[in-house]
């Protein structure tokens, strides 16, 4: 039986466990899942106004797509040549950067993960004047500019960095904070600590950190945040939610593993995936046993999407994944040489076409046309048969 949104927070919540690492396809709900859980914790009028003196985090941080918004970037439209990534206002990012100067481990982090060429700068305080001759102060660590080293040593200053980077900067940031909050919490007596702004703090919501790391990135952010979290030994706890198959499994494996450095447990973790059912209700799922196999779920989020009719382009990203996983695995040169070979070319350039990455997430989930809804439903059993795949039933898909 189907939930709503709401209903699945509150199973969130009253699953009291240490951590819960969640699977859901894009488009599922996983960021209006992050507000509606927020909501359920800490609803922003709940009647009660916090003392002037403590400025309290409340009791949840989270890092989904709104968190970006926190980023904009001035191109410099008019010399294009002063391009910079600017930060609002915000407690979080002030308290990190300002308070506590953790700009140089964010640099640090940014790089393990990028390129160690590749520079981010905060910037000092400073002053400008506006168009009546008036000065304004910009304050420090509102502004971040990169550079590149070239060949030579030459550097290049100044870039705009990919969408990528800019996500992984963010979350490096955020990554940072979190750091500060588990080594604050993790001294027992609240008087000891060095702030209490964290002492109301009860929970973390992650949504995909950074899908678009290469694969040996992603798997190195997945096994760093499992041991942060691990580390972690008060009462805080953790929900974190993605798409990304390889993600999912590399923190499965790792939540699977006791550590007796920090007193964790398997039981302290719990491993769930929810599904969107065509009624516009969720399936929230425990995932107990081993990690899945990614590419038989994108085949049957393929048949279902299919039979339904309910094709978006997102599923041509879905089909172009499971065919590049599976021609490596059979020894194939390129992934076109599991399509039906009378047209090959032809469909080749469609599922090209389809499943090129968008930066727009909207444009990720429009709705195909009905010719392109036909030849999914084509591929597929051709596909499955050129593989050796075979149909168990509507939401089982196995291998031979």
């Amino acid at each position: 039986m189907g939930q709503t949104l709401t209903e699945i927070a509150r199973a969130l919540k009253d699953a009291n466990k240490k951590v819960q690492l969640i699977y859901a396809f894009n488009g599922t709900g996983k960021t209006r899942l992050s507000r509606e859980f927020k909501e359920l914790v800490a609803p922003k009028d709940d009647g009660k106004e916090e003392p002037e003196e403590k400025e309290s985090a409340g009791k949840i941080i989270y890092y989904n797509a709104f968190t970006e918004d926190l980023f904009y970037w001035d191109n410099d439209l008019d010399k294009d040549s002063d391009r910079k990534l600017k930060i609002q206002s915000n407690k979080f990012t002030d308290w990190v950067l300002r308070v506590q100067g953790q700009g140089n481990n964010i640099i640090t982090h940014f790089q393990r993960y990028t390129n160690d060429k590749l520079t981010p700068r905060f910037n000092e305080q400073y002053i400008i004047k506006d168009k009546e001759g008036q000065n304004i102060i910009v304050k420090a660590y509102s502004e971040v500019t990169f550079s590149i080293e070239g060949g030579n040593e030459e550097k290049i200053e100044n870039i705009k960095i990919s969408k990528g980077e800019e996500s992984c900067l963010i979350w490096c940031l955020f990554y940072s904070l979190l750091e500060e909050v588990i080594d604050n919490l993790n001294v027992p007596e609240a008087a000891e600590r060095d702030t209490d702004r964290f002492d109301d703090l009860e929970y973390v919501f992650i949504d995909d950190p950074v899908s678009s790391l290469d694969d040996n990135h992603l798997i190195e952010l997945a096994v760093n945040i499992a041991e942060l979290i691990k580390s972690s030994k008060s009462d805080l706890k953790f929900i974190i939610t993605t798409h990304n198959p390889l993600f999912y499994n590399v923190l499965f494996n790792e939540f699977n593993n006791a550590d007796s450095r920090y007193g964790y447990k398997v039981k302290h973790g719990i491993k769930r995936r929810i599904e969107k059912l065509n009624d516009g209700t969720f399936l929230l799922e425990d995932s107990k046993d081993s990690p899945f196999s990614y590419h038989l779920s994108l085949l049957s989020e393929l048949e279902k999407a299919a039979q339904s009719g309910d094709v978006k382009k997102y599923h041509f990203n879905f089909l172009r994944n499971v065919l590049e996983k599976t021609s490596t695995f059979l020894g194939y040169k390129k992934w076109d040489e599991l399509l039906p070979e009378d047209s090959r070319s032809a469909y080749y350039k469609r599922i090209l076409d389809l499943s090129s990455h968008s930066k727009h997430s909207g444009e990720e989930s429009s709705i195909v046309k009905d010719d392109d809804k036909r030849v999914l439903s084509y591929l597929l059993p051709e596909i499955k048969k050129t593989c050796g795949f075979k149909q168990g039933d509507n939401n089982n898909v196995n291998e031979q």
